[in-house]
């Protein structure tokens, strides 16, 4: 007697499939986000928009609290990130003093 040509699955390996083909959307979407939001900020910086890079400072920060908030980030990664922005940002609204 042939085997079978597929495997039987159980109704919760099924679900476990579904779930995380569900969840895998949910994360790459959250981080796709977070990416494009951060690429939008480096440009403010790079052409020295300073108004528009402490409002895109709020968005990005927003973003990736969400995205450490769902566990889609790692929290210590979530807090480097927004540092290192931030860090940049209040540099480039420091008034220069020499």
């Amino acid at each position: 007697m042939p085997a079978k040509s597929t495997p039987n699955k159980s109704k919760s390996a099924m679900k476990r499939v579904k779930q995380s083909k569900r969840i895998a959307i949910r994360n790459k979407s959250a981080k796709t986000l977070v990416k494009t939001l951060t690429k939008k900020l480096e440009a403010d910086i790079k052409s020295k928009n300073s108004e528009n890079a402490a409002i895109s400072l709020k968005t990005v920060v927003k973003a990736i609290d969400k995205a450490s908030g769902k566990r889609v980030i790692h929290r210590n990664a979530a807090a480097r990130k927004v540092s290192r922005l931030t860090k940049i940002v209040n540099a480039m609204l420091q008034p220069a003093t020499a």
